[in-house]
Parts: C-alpha cells; structure tokens; sequence
C-alpha cells in the first residue's frame, strides 16, 4: 500500500476511490427499497389467535387494528389484543411515538429532497464540478512530468467520480410533504371529512359522498346507484407523506390501475382511472355523470375524471386531489395563482418549489397521463394500500341507452330515489337502510314494483374529536381580510396567549414565507406579494388554519 500511494497514479487513484466511497456510502446504506425503509424493519409477530408467526413490518395501528406488511406488499390486518403481549407492547410503544410527533409538529413546507440525503440534491453538482476541476488541474501539473498516459489514468478516475456525483440531483427525489399543507386542501370539506396522519402517511376518513348532486346526466347507465361507505377507521384513505418519483413513470390506462382509485378528491370522494376495467373511457362511453362521477359495482360513487367543479367550494390555489402516489393535483391555476404553464407527457410539472405536482383539464388523459411517483400495483391492477368499498347486493347488468334524470335524497337522509327514462319511457329505483344494515331496494317500471332487501354493513359516521371546522372559525380570529400591510389575530374560547406555540405563514406552494415561536396580536406582511395565504396557528394539542388575502 506504501509502494502504491508513493506515486502520483496511486495518490489519485486512492483520492478517487475515498471520493467515490464516500459518495455511495448512503445508497449502500440505504440500498433496499422504499417500501422497506418506510415501514421499518421485518419482524416476527405472534399471532395467539391462529397460533402462528407472521412476518412483517409495522404500517400503522387505528382505532384497535395493526396493520402489517409483508414483504411482498401484502397488507394483514388484526385486533391489538390477537397479537402476543410483546408485540402488543411494541405497536403501543410505536403508536405513543406517532401521536407525541402530531402534538409536536414541524413546521416542514413542502420541498424536494435527495432520496439519499437531507441536504440539496444540487449539493451532487458542487461535488462534480471540484472533481472535474481537479482533474483538469492534474491533467495540467502532471503533463510534462509523469507522461500524458498516468495523467489521463488519473483524470479518467476523477471524471469517474464526477458522474456519480452529477447523478445525485438526476436520480430517484423524494418529497417531504407538510401534512398541514394536505389538511388546508381538505380544510373546507370538513366535517364531511376527517384527517390525521403518522410518519407516512396522511389518512382521510369519509363516506365518499360529495355535497354536489351526484348521477344526473348519465346516459348509459351501470346500474348501480350511490350509497355511503365506510372509509373510516383502519379502511381510511392513505396518501403518501414521502412522495418518490419513479424511475419510469407507469401509464394510468386500460393496461394499469383499472380496479380501485388511482387519487381522492379533497371532498374524500375516490377518483378512477378514466378507463374501465372493460377499457372504455368511460367519459366518452356516457356512463359519467354532469360532475364526471358515477357508481362502482360496490355502489360506491367515484369520480373518473379532475374534480374541477370542486372550486366552486375551494380556494382556486390549492389542490382539489391528491394522487395516491402522493402528489397534489390542481385545476387550471398554478399554486402561486398564475394560469397553468405547460404540461409534461404525465399531465403535470414540477412547481416553482421544485416538487411534482399534476393538473386537472377537461380533456384527456383529464389528470394523470402517468403516475409520476412510486406506487405498488397488485396482481389485480389495484394501487395498495387504499380503502376498499362494501358491496350491499349483487352488482347489477348495465343498461345501456338508459338516461338518469334526477337523483334525489329521501327526507330522512338514510335512502335516494333515483329516476331514469328508457326508450321514452320514464321509471325508478328507491332505496333506502336503515341504522343495522338492512338495505331496501325497489325496482319501479311502468310503475309496478318490484322490492328486494339485503343485510350488508352497518352504516358509518365520522367520528372526530373535535369538530375541526367549528373550532377553526370560533376559537381564533384574523382580521383585516384581505389585507395590504397586515392583520391582527383575536383570541377566542379562553384561550390565552401562552397557548400558542407558533404561528406560521404558508404560500401556496406549501413554502414557509414566515414563521415565529411566540404569540404576537399584529403581524406586519409588507414583503408578501399579492395573493392568497394560509396561516397556520399552532396551540397546544391542535392547529388553526385561517386563509389570509394579501392586495
């Protein structure tokens, strides 16, 4: 080795070799896949029930379940108390972390970061380009000395080292997603919707019905008719916190992801593939409804294109979706409130923050043309995890040629009564359950009909345990809005200054644009420039999100 490194060749050589070492250090470490680093380590469970061992890693615990992973991606689930007295102990222990890091949140704005580092991906760059310049300065001192041959053995390895790291900033980025950015775009849909979230995950609860009217405008009907499910609990819906792009983006098409959701709404309805699984798109088939919805064989309700009407009840520069590869969708606004710029072949860019975001349109492929960021598609071309849908009956035979003209809730909001005309003639179905499960269906054509009733899955609530919108709007209070110079905050429902932790502004590219640790009546905004914000104020236990308009 001293015989070695006593020559000018050995001395670049081992620098390079140090150089190139050091740089892929962490994907050594990190060699294994996402899935595996997200959830943590495999470990043996005991199942005292079934008197078994299973091998998993932890995903998440919820309302008494543990869901766990295997390592080909297969998700089980089963109560706290069927799992031994250590395992027991371990998911508590897991779960008491998870709920001290949401008492105690970060302030952490949505941002791209290096899958193999937490510092810039362009840090790769600065490294190649002194690699690069030290092997120019080598090719140079060594030329008349040595002989151009060791030279250029010792530039080569250097340009070596150069290409690993230029590739940092080229390869695989993850996203760190603020979940207080993802809880803004589902804000004003609450309480219809429900939010948390751990190190992973952002999970949404709802019953997958939107407020707007929903069938209206089918003219090839499926059959199926809308009834609330149960997204709730350990069947929420999870959105990705660690968002990575993937290697080859994956084509949302009559090929991939045809069962299951592909996205949900902020309103907590699911969003399909455009295409069916009999690989129609089934906009221009004319089995969508006048919001682009309609209903699953589960009876479940779900959109097939961009929710965009979904502004209508939202602020136009927040996302009105989110991908279940977790990132946002927005309409035909930028985050920052400018028109949509150009769109890539995926249907989206990356955003002036430097993170992936898609966009919704009328037209084809109407939100995502390829899913960007790493998912895992199973043998039935189903993205998991997701929450699944309960069928209550039978799925029905299509009736093509079959116009729905109305859609109507029942007064004591537990049934519809759905109307459709068929060949000029004018029938219905009325439907209703009760609060055990039993779903009554009847059939009407040329006004007879014909009933059928079905024992499915008792009907669920959102439970939450504090309704999030009514302490938003009573408890803290932000004034002037809109605003030129600055607003003041208003203390309500007993709570005093000492409360609050911290109070942060967001821009709506989910960027930190100012943030203090301490409780202040007046905040002065002169270097914001023109648009809307999000204030997030931080108490003890919970948050408070007011929208903030700055002329």
């Amino acid at each position: 080795m001293q015989h070695i490194t006593s020559t000018p060749i050995g001395r670049i050589l081992l620098i390079a070799s140090c150089m190139l070492c050091t740089l892929l250090a962490p994907q050594v470490v990190q060699g294994h896949s996402s899935k595996e680093h997200r959830t943590g380590s495999t470990r043996h469970w005991s199942v005292v029930g079934e008197n078994r061992t299973v091998d998993a890693s932890f995903l998440f615990y919820k309302n008494g379940v543990v869901a766990l992973e295997t390592d080909d991606h297969a998700i089980l689930k089963y109560p706290l108390d069927a799992l031994s007295k250590p395992d027991q102990a371990f998911v508590l222990d897991r779960f008491a972390r998870i709920q001290a890091l949401n008492r105690e949140p970060q302030a952490i704005p949505q941002r791209q970061l290096s899958e193999h580092s937490t510092s810039s991906p362009w840090l790769g760059l600065f490294i190649g380009a002194i690699a690069l310049m030290l092997a120019i300065g080598v090719l140079f001192h060594y030329t008349w000395a040595r002989g151009r041959k060791a030279v250029f053995v010792g530039a080569g390895a250097l340009l070596a080292v150069a290409l690993v790291a230029f590739k940092e900033p080229l390869g695989h980025l993850k996203s760190l997603t603020d979940p207080y950015f993802l809880d803004a775009a589902f804000d004003p849909f609450k309480p219809k919707v429900a939010t948390s979230w751990d190190n992973d995950y952002f999970y949404v609860e709802s019953l997958g019905i939107p407020e707007h009217e929903m069938m209206t405008g089918i003219t090839n009907w499926q059959r199926q008719v809308p009834i609330p499910q149960c997204y709730v609990g350990s069947n929420a819906w999870p959105i990705p916190l660690n968002p990575v792009i993937a290697a080859t983006p994956v084509p949302v098409s009559a090929d991939h992801f045809v069962r299951g959701a592909i996205a949900l709404a902020v309103n907590g309805v699911p969003i399909f593939n455009p295409f069916t699984n009999t690989g129609v798109d089934a906009f221009l088939d004319g089995q969508l409804d006048n919001y682009g919805g309609h209903c699953g064989r589960a009876d479940d309700y779900h959109y097939h294109t961009a929710p965009l009407s979904l502004y209508g009840q939202t602020t136009d520069t927040l996302p009105i979706a989110f991908a279940l590869d977790g990132f946002a969708v927005y309409g035909s606004q930028e985050p920052e409130g400018v028109p949509m710029t150009p769109l890539d072949a995926n249907h989206g860019h990356y955003g002036v923050n430097g993170v992936y975001h898609y966009h919704g349109t009328a037209n084809a492929p109407y939100m995502i043309g390829n899913m960007v960021g790493q998912v895992t598609e199973d043998v039935t071309l189903q993205i998991v995890p997701q929450a699944h849908a309960n069928p209550v009956r039978p799925a029905q035979n299509p009736l093509p040629g079959a116009a729905i003209t109305g859609c109507v809730p029942n007064g004591t909001n537990d049934g519809y009564t759905v109307t459709y005309t068929l060949n000029g003639q004018t029938d219905s179905i009325v439907y209703s359950w009760t609060s055990g499960g039993v779903y009554s269906f009847s059939t009407y054509t040329q006004g007879v009909g014909t009933p059928n009733t079905y024992n499915g899955f008792t009907p669920c609530t959102i439970t939450t345990s504090v309704d999030e919108a009514t302490r938003t709007e009573n408890d803290l209070l932000i004034y002037p809005v809109p605003t030129t110079s600055g607003f003041s905050l208003q203390l309500g429902n007993g709570i005093q200054e000492q409360d609050i932790t911290e109070i942060a502004i967001y821009n709506m590219s989910g960027s930190v644009v100012y943030k203090t640790d301490r409780y202040q009546s007046h905040i002065d905004t002169p270097g914001l420039q023109q648009g809307t914000y999000l204030v997030k104020i931080q108490l003890r236990g919970y948050q408070v999100i007011k929208k903030l308009v700055v002329r």
